[in-house]
């Protein structure tokens, strides 16, 4: 996990907050440096996560971590991670060409675009349900990315559907936490996608949003964080906290700083 930014998001290791939906939301950028952020982190707090990983693959993930200071080898053999490698089970599922899948596969309705996603919600449930938590804290759902679903023709609905079933079974009622990535887009064009980031807005509890720089690239600074903490529904009149930062990316951490104060522009 990145110290500085747990600092700046009031982390606590030995007390991982519950029952939050964390969103992600990078736009022209790539944010994933946050993903391994909180994968790290709630593993080293001790908690239970199922990692539904559609972008890079397993070795991709452990390569990182283990510059976190996080083994992912031994977090699985310990129970503690599960690890649905969607790069593998997609191909498994796009190349069986309607043939009967030996096994089940959590993503086997992108063989069928009109099929919900309830194999994928039973495969979350099974991984972190309370018979697997027993030795671990609160259960975590981390997706790295939720746009690829709809990329590879998943129904927005159904995908609204499974994110909010996972949001009621993790974070209302096993008191949990979900981080999503998203990509956001400027292209309003893109009705679908807005759709799904809008809901995600709505939902969260915490949002980061990563864009790059717009005048480009930069040495010193890699980009800016927008960090909202929102309001309580339950609290009228209670206001949305926003904090900005530009960031710079190194080998094994990640430095931030208020905007307009990097060595580079001072």
């Amino acid at each position: 996990m990145f110290v500085e930014l747990s600092h700046l998001l009031n982390s606590d290791l030995d007390k991982p907050e519950q029952g939050k939906l964390t969103l992600i939301c990078d736009i022209k950028t790539d944010g994933s440096f946050l993903v391994h952020h909180f994968l790290s982190f709630y593993l080293r707090a001790g908690c239970k996560v199922c990692f539904v990983a559609l972008v890079q693959s397993f070795s991709h993930y452990s390569i990182v971590a283990q510059k976190l200071g996080v083994n992912l080898t031994t977090a699985k053999e310990q129970g503690q991670l599960v690890f649905l490698e969607g790069l593998k089970s997609s191909v498994h599922v796009l190349l069986a060409d309607g043939q009967k899948l030996e096994q089940k596969n959590p993503l086997q309705f992108l063989s069928d675009a009109s099929s919900d996603l309830k194999v994928l919600y039973d495969f979350v449930q099974d991984s972190i349900g309370p018979s697997s938590t027993n030795t671990w804290k609160c259960p975590v759902l981390v997706v790295d990315d939720v746009s690829v679903l709809l990329s590879l023709g998943v129904n927005t609905v159904h995908l609204l559907d499974f994110l909010h079933y996972c949001r009621a079974t993790i974070c209302s009622r096993l008191k949990g936490n979900m981080v999503v990535l998203v990509h956001g887009s400027e292209d309003s064009e893109d009705e679908e996608n807005e759709l799904l980031v809008n809901y995600l807005r709505h939902h969260s509890s915490l949002i980061l949003q990563v864009e790059g720089l717009a005048t480009g690239f930069c040495k010193e600074i890699h980009g800016q964080l927008k960090i909202t903490w929102k309001g309580s529904c339950q609290l009228k009149g209670e206001k949305d906290v926003v904090n900005d930062y530009q960031y710079k990316i190194h080998d094994k951490t990640v430095t931030f700083f208020a905007r307009g104060t990097s060595a580079a522009v001072l």
